[in-house]
């Protein structure tokens, strides 16, 4: 198979995409605002005039983090800098907690002085302000990833505060949600509005993957114990949730600490501990085997096994993983369905279809899933384009190749 795409071929189409990307989202952040700022994670899709009251104004941590690795790996330090820096002040002025932890979205723009903003709308309805109950929380997941951003940054932009911003994030992690229950990890964070929130008891396989990495990051750079009990407990938590029959990692456990049964799976979770870890065990590649029999669609992949839809963000994590295991001409059919789901705006649309399903519950308070991916130009599925088609590990810093 590798025969039929030469590697001049899946290195001028990966460059063009690339180009195509970083240059939609350099322009996206010079259009936000000057100075430290937070880019919109959305925007309206083809047959919408404005988003969604929870949406218009919603610029989402993981979204941000992801899109500051990518400007990195295009080469476009500066501007990802703008965003670490909107992350550093989000850690030293949040308006109501001073304990290391960062929200799942912020307000999209310039992050001003004072307290930084979160999102929100008035409903007149109510005649009220309104916020949301996930944006305003904080997920395990969503701290780690942007202490993965400001751990890129500080690679190419030492002395600018970041790593240890990272640090601290890693220490709200450790000290707000270990959990000692086997398997031993960390816990999902916290949802609900200030200043009272609910603590999320179940554990996720991609949280402590995401926690593992920046452990290990972290522990390289400065030799902490701290930091190597820490990437010990969550690569602990990762074998135990490795089904070795079939061959397929777990979603993770549920709020009462039982593993979750393999009936449920998630892409990103059969792909991350493959580039997120570096010495993983050669067994763990069964995870990508099955996801490419249960969850292949339409030249990419779902989010979930029902298969109502191409995930482009996924699909662009799957072309990043199998380049990093040599399939090149794998990686070149994957972007190839990734450049067909270019929007207008130059941003990457989020999905092929209407609404796509997860089968995930945003928060406690949902009594049936009702996370969904829309057909919208999506700057979370853009940045890990850019990441796919650069070849950039957000979990190392370092080229796939």
């Amino acid at each position: 198979m590798e025969a039929e795409s030469s590697p001049g071929r899946v290195e001028r189409a990966s460059l063009s995409l690339a180009g195509t990307l970083c240059h939609s989202l350099s322009e996206a952040v010079d259009t936000t605002g000057t100075g430290p700022i937070f880019v919109s994670s959305y925007r309206p899709g083809p047959h919408e005039i404005e988003l969604p009251a929870p949406l218009k104004s919603s610029a989402f941590t993981y979204d941000n983090a992801v899109a500051a690795i990518a400007l990195i790996a295009c080469g476009e330090v500066g501007r990802a800098r703008r965003i670490g820096d909107a992350l550093l002040a989000a850690l030293a002025r949040d308006r109501s907690f001073s304990d290391g932890r960062i929200r799942n979205a912020y307000r999209a723009g310039p992050v001003g002085d004072g307290s930084l903003a979160l999102p929100g709308w008035w409903d007149a309805r109510q005649n009220l302000w309104a916020e949301d109950a996930y944006q305003d929380g904080t997920a395990t997941g969503n701290v780690a990833w942007a202490a993965l951003a400001l751990l890129n940054l500080d690679a190419v932009a030492p002395g600018g505060g970041y790593r240890a911003g990272a640090r601290r994030m890693l220490g709200w992690i450790a000290g707000q949600t270990g959990d000692p229950r086997s398997p031993e990890g960390y816990t999902g964070g916290v949802d609900g509005f200030d200043p009272h929130q609910t603590r999320l008891m179940w554990k996720s396989t991609e949280h402590n993957l995401d926690i593992h990495a920046v452990a290990v990051w972290l522990h390289r750079l400065d030799g902490g114990a701290e930091e190597a009990r820490i990437a010990a407990t969550a690569r602990g938590f990762l074998d135990a949730v490795y089904a070795r029959d079939p061959g397929v990692f777990r979603l993770g456990t549920t709020p009462d600490g039982k593993l979750q049964p393999i009936a449920k799976i998630a892409l990103d979770t059969q792909l991350w501990p493959l580039i997120g870890v570096i010495d993983a065990p050669d067994i763990w590649r069964r995870a990508l085997d099955f996801a490419e029999r249960h969850l292949a669609i339409r030249g990419g992949f779902d989010f979930n096994e029902d298969l109502d839809g191409l995930w482009v963000e996924g699909t662009a994590q799957a072309a990043l993983t199998v380049r990093f295991l040599g399939r090149s001409a794998e990686a070149d059919r994957l972007l190839a369905t990734i450049a067909g789901q270019l929007s207008p705006s130059g941003f990457l649309f989020a999905t092929d279809v209407a609404r796509l399903t997860t089968g995930i519950a945003i928060g406690p308070a949902s009594a049936e899933p009702d996370f969904f991916y829309f057909r919208r130009p999506h700057l979370g599925a853009t940045a890990w384009g850019i990441l796919a088609a650069v070849g950039w590990n957000p979990f190392t810093g370092r080229n796939v190749e």
